[in-house]
């Protein structure tokens, strides 16, 4: 999986390109918590490109609203799209974390907190 940052604003936007396993899970969870850590507040993940996920992907995403969450901070998801969508849409995480059809949507949510 290939990861890219860039920003909107005070919005950092999390592109992800590949498949989401193990090994990337792990990877953007740390990711995430060095950016907490140089306090950032908002943050997209775009799946636009992502072609599928596996459980501990989902558990990563899960991870990352919970800790966001409590520490007071934003969180979107944007572009799930085909098998990641069904995945999402069967486990009924869908409610675990904000998902926008588009990356406009996010950014227009989170811009408003």
């Amino acid at each position: 999986m290939g990861i890219k940052i860039r920003t909107n604003q005070q919005i950092y936007i999390i592109d992800l390109d590949g498949d989401i396993e193990l090994a990337d899970a792990n990877l953007l969870k740390d990711l995430v918590m060095k950016m907490i850590e140089k306090k950032v507040e908002r943050f997209i993940i775009n799946a636009q490109n992502v072609n599928s996920i596996d459980s501990s992907g989902l558990g990563a995403f899960i991870f990352i609203s919970s800790t966001l969450k409590k520490l007071g901070m934003a969180l979107a998801i944007a572009n799930v799209k085909g098998p990641v969508k069904n995945v999402i849409e069967k486990t009924k995480l869908g409610s675990c974390f904000p998902i926008y059809e588009e990356l406009n949507e996010a950014i227009e949510a989170l811009s408003k907190n």
